[in-house]
């Protein structure tokens, strides 16, 4: 998974959570770090805020879904964006991390069963 968000705590905290819970975790501080780090054969999943300062999480799920349609895209937001056609789920703050994971959950079941 790729974990993308401005906000250092949020970041280190939901890196520690789906750490614990065995996942795999990346971590970009912006969305042009996570784009430079993307790799579809390593991140089956990225995890996105939707305001970030120079790019939105709209705008990377954007550009995630133009190189590897096949990644899954979660945005925990509290400001969604109008366009969530490159988003599988959204789940809008306040909601707690295991809302988040069992989004993730309910995604990468369906991956496996196709």
């Amino acid at each position: 998974m790729l974990l993308v968000d401005d906000n250092d705590d949020l970041r280190v905290l939901a890196k520690w959570f789906f750490d614990s819970l065995g996942f795999i975790v990346d971590t970009a501080r912006s969305a042009e770090e996570a784009l430079s780090r993307f790799d579809p054969k390593t991140h089956d999943l990225v995890l996105t805020d939707n305001s970030m300062v120079k790019m939105s999480g709209a705008e990377l799920s954007h550009v995630v879904k133009m190189r590897s349609p096949a990644t899954w895209v979660v945005m925990f937001t509290a400001n969604p964006p109008q366009n969530r056609s490159s988003i599988d789920a959204l789940i809008q703050k306040p909601a707690s991390l295991l809302d988040v994971k069992d989004a993730m959950d309910r995604l990468l079941a369906n991956e496996k069963i196709n």
